[in-house]
């Protein structure tokens, strides 16, 4: 008999890829003990073999240690492979198109998110809150998180958008959001009839901002809100499994 994975998931709350390995563990019905990462001195993380980069998410399961967000979601299935589903499908050309849609989330919806997080005073103020509030920090940590981190989020916003050669990181948003609602196409899932890894990597990176005023243009799609309910549902099911 297989035996259950002990697994844990070292993240940073306002990770979008820790928020898909996430969704991924959650939609397989896998059981994970989280560790809140510092993103300063990341002193929680595990150790790492040499030229492994020292960033989240990272996962250890029964001692092995797996890093960056699409390897640990291509090898969930193998790790587990009779949990609740599979992600990634059986077919050629499914398997192919859910793969290329978790990249496509990689390189353009989570890119753009930054840019619409962080681009106000308000909205920087209440990411560098959700850091404090979720991170191990001291109470001065806390404080120096809640000032300077939101000077340091506003950059970042304003240094992305620089580099893509755009201004208007809402606009990127809806043109991300408008390529999924062409991709969803009245099916259930964006990969087909059943949920995939691109659909672990979507969701992770909207759940993301659900704290943020951005995540209302998922609401004001009716078949993207009903998708983001169905999965919802599904990963509430996977956490009571």
């Amino acid at each position: 008999m297989e035996s259950t994975p002990q697994i844990t998931l070292y993240q940073f709350q306002l990770c979008p890829f820790c928020h898909k390995v996430r969704a991924a563990l959650e939609l397989k019905g896998l059981a994970y003990r989280m560790v809140e990462v510092a993103p300063g001195s990341k002193r929680e993380l595990p150790p790492l073999p040499e030229g492994a980069p020292r960033k989240v998410p990272v996962i250890q399961v029964d001692g092995e240690v797996i890093w960056d967000s699409t390897t640990i979601l291509m090898r969930l299935d193998d790790i587990a492979p009779s949990a609740a589903r599979r992600l990634l499908p059986q077919g050629g050309e499914e398997r192919a198109a859910a793969v290329t849609l978790e990249d496509w989330v990689d390189a353009n919806l989570i890119p753009s998110l930054p840019t619409v997080i962080y681009d106000t005073w308000a909205n920087a103020m209440r990411a560098a809150q959700i850091t404090a509030r979720e991170s191990n920090f001291t109470l001065l940590q806390s404080l120096k998180v809640r000032v300077g981190g939101s000077l340091i989020m506003r950059l970042i916003a304003k240094r992305i958008l620089k580099r893509v050669g755009r201004s208007d990181g809402h606009a990127w948003v809806r043109e991300c959001l408008d390529e999924v609602e062409a991709r969803l196409a009245g099916r259930a899932f964006v990969g087909g009839e059943a949920p995939s890894v691109a659909d672990a990597a979507l969701h992770g990176a909207l759940r993301c901002v659900e704290e943020f005023p951005v995540f209302s243009q998922v609401g004001e799609r009716p078949s993207l809100r009903a998708w983001y309910a169905r999965v919802s549902e599904l990963r509430a099911a996977g956490r009571r499994a």
